[in-house]
Formats: C-alpha cells, sequence, structure tokens
C-alpha cells in the first residue's frame, strides 16, 4: 500500500513516542464490518486506529492490518482495557489476549477505558500498565475518561503520568478545565465523540462556518479539534465520510471561528458521566 497523499502530523508523547493526530475509530463498527472499514481507512491515508477489547473487533482490525501490506512502525495502533478486566494480573492478562486477536507483539498505546472508581482498582490497573510498558507490551500507556482527581491520584501513587487523556470533547463539551489539567500535566488531549454523534452538524454557529468556507460541517468541527490541539478519531463506516474526514489539511479556521466554535460550550454529554459509570 503506497504512502498517503497527505501527511497528518504527528504529536509528541510525553514519552517521546509520537502519535499521528488524526486516527480512525472503530467504536459499534460491526466486528464482521471491520476489516473491510479499516482497510477503506488505510486506503484514504490514515495510519492510526482505535479500537478496544469491548468493542469486540480488535480481530477485524488486525486483519485488515495483516492484509494492507503496511509495516508494523507504519500503524499506530490503541486499545483499551475494559472495566471488568481491571486489577493488577487480570489487566496484564488483558492486554495478552488484546495482543492476541490483533495477532501483534504490541500495541502503540493502551488506556484504562474508564476509572470505574465505585470498584476502586484503576490505581493498580495503573501499576499493572507500568510494567507492561516496561516489559515492552505497549510502546506508551495512557487512560480514558479519567477525571482530574483520577489522573492526581495515579499520578503522586506511581510518579508516572499518562501519555494521553481519552475523554469525550466536541463543541457542546469543550472541558476547559480537564484540558488545562492535561497542559499542566504533559497529557496530550484525545477526543471520542468529536462531532457529539452527529449533534452538532446542525448546529447554526458551525452550519454557518461551514457555508463560507465551502466545507462540511463536520469538516469544521474536526478542524477545530486538531486547531485546539486534540488528537481525533471519527469514526465512520460509510466510504464518502471517511474521506471527507481525512480532507481536513488544507484549510484553517480563523481565531474569531474557532472562539466561537469554543463559545457553543453547555456541559452536553452524549456517553456516560465517567465519576459513575461502571459498564
Amino acid at each position: 500500500m503506497s504512502a498517503p497523499a497527505t501527511s497528518v502530523p504527528n504529536i509528541a508523547l510525553n514519552d517521546g513516542v509520537e502519535i499521528p493526530q488524526l486516527g480512525f475509530g472503530v467504536f459499534q463498527v460491526p466486528p464482521e464490518d471491520t476489516a473491510e472499514t479499516v482497510t477503506r481507512a488505510f486506503e484514504v491515508g490514515y495510519r492510526h486506529i482505535d479500537t478496544a477489547k469491548v468493542y469486540g473487533n480488535e480481530a477485524g482490525v488486525g486483519d485488515a492490518f495483516h492484509a494492507s501490506g503496511l509495516g508494523r512502525e507504519d500503524v499506530f495502533v490503541t486499545t483499551k482495557c475494559w472495566n471488568a478486566d481491571q486489577g493488577f494480573d487480570s489487566a496484564k492478562q488483558a492486554l495478552k489476549a488484546s495482543l492476541e486477536r490483533l495477532r501483534l507483539d504490541h500495541v502503540d498505546l493502551y488506556l484504562i477505558h474508564w476509572p470505574v472508581p465505585a470498584k476502586d482498582r484503576y490505581l493498580d490497573t495503573w501499576k499493572a500498565f507500568v510494567e507492561l510498558k516496561d516489559e515492552g507490551l505497549t510502546r506508551s500507556i495512557g487512560v480514558s475518561n479519567f477525571q482530574p482527581d483520577h489522573l492526581r491520584r495515579i499520578v503522586d501513587e506511581t510518579g508516572v503520568t499518562p501519555s494521553v487523556n481519552q475523554v469525550e470533547l466536541h463543541p457542546y463539551l469543550v472541558q476547559q478545565g480537564l484540558r488545562r489539567e492535561h497542559a499542566d500535566r504533559g497529557i496530550v488531549t484525545e477526543a471520542w465523540s468529536p462531532l457529539a454523534q452527529g449533534e452538532v452538524l446542525g448546529d447554526e454557529t458551525i452550519t454557518g462556518i461551514a457555508q463560507e468556507l465551502g466545507r462540511t460541517p463536520g469538516q469544521v468541527v474536526l478542524r477545530w479539534h486538531l486547531q485546539r490541539g486534540n488528537v481525533v478519531f471519527p469514526k465512520s463506516v460509510t466510504p464518502e465520510r471517511i474521506k471527507e474526514n481525512f480532507e481536513v489539511f488544507d484549510f484553517d479556521l480563523s481565531e474569531e471561528q474557532l472562539s466561537a466554535l469554543d463559545g457553543l460550550d453547555r456541559g452536553h454529554r452524549v456517553g456516560p458521566d465517567p465519576d459513575v459509570f461502571v459498564g
């Protein structure tokens, strides 16, 4: 497979690993469709795939990669430890099982999927993650859906700061406070549900900017994420949309337009509350 025509910028993580800023998410992609969908994404130029055990499609991601002809160093693969697998020993076994499904000897990034504070296992899970990185089974380690107090606890207890925190983030949930916490600690912000599951696409502010620029509302929102420094991975199974979501590197939003999108924040979640979600 040839190199993509568009070069996606890389962001340096706090451990020196570089991550492509735009990736491809496979949340809710049916397992039987995953290999074909990820293959399309590779053909468009995506080189960063975000999956998870609970999505049930790690094997499909692995199938697409192994059929692609791409080198292992050419594709950044993220997967996640599910809530039921938290705990020191079980987290270690969970990554090994994910690697078997992916048919890889390591992933590039392994995340704790949710903090699940009610179970209080995320600290022991993080200690396991530190060892998994030392063992070479993952190049980087991070978390997902962690709040500031969860971050402080694992860093204070282990001295190891996550490379990323993947959180719900879109123009209706800008997460300014959490992003400041990330910036202070050198944690890269990753945005899941970057389009609020489509809820923001009809917003008149966003549609107005899209009309001004001759772009789609989705492209405008993805460009906002990129210019705000977020790592972002839109999900689609539609070939046209997969391509459209990648075509966001040949225009810029003005500071006024960026601020207009920032101003849409209303603290609205489309996903669960991380403080109470158990899964």
